[in-house]
């Protein structure tokens, strides 16, 4: 059993998706302030606080509503992400990097919620 969030792989993968985001929202065009780079980041931030909140909760049931929560931001981010690459705002470096850690995270999600009871 793990008595502590900050322990769950699922949370520390979003924590690092979170942080590669954060890094590549910060060249975007300064007029998507309020837009893209506001979206995006709120996504990813959403995905490890939900897994934490989830945790925090008495029932697996609850856990398990707090993780489908964080996968629907999992895929608003890789929608942002895949709009951001068509436009330019991020280099093909860097979109790679946070998709491939986009779809690695979604594969961890899905067998986490799966067993969870």
């Amino acid at each position: 059993m793990i008595n502590n969030f900050k322990d769950l792989k699922i949370w520390q993968k979003g924590m690092d998706l979170t942080k590669n985001v954060y890094v590549a929202t910060s060249r975007f065009p300064i007029e998507e302030r309020y837009g893209l780079i506001s979206q995006i980041r709120r996504a990813a931030v959403s995905i490890p606080s939900n897994i934490a909140e989830g945790h925090s909760r008495k029932t697996s049931k609850d856990f398990k509503q707090f993780i489908a929560i964080a996968k629907g931001s999992l895929s608003e981010l890789e929608t942002q992400i895949l709009i951001s690459s068509q436009l330019n705002f991020v280099s093909d470096k860097e979109f790679k990097i946070i998709y491939e850690n986009i779809k690695e995270l979604e594969k961890m999600i899905a067998s986490f919620y799966g067993k969870l009871q």
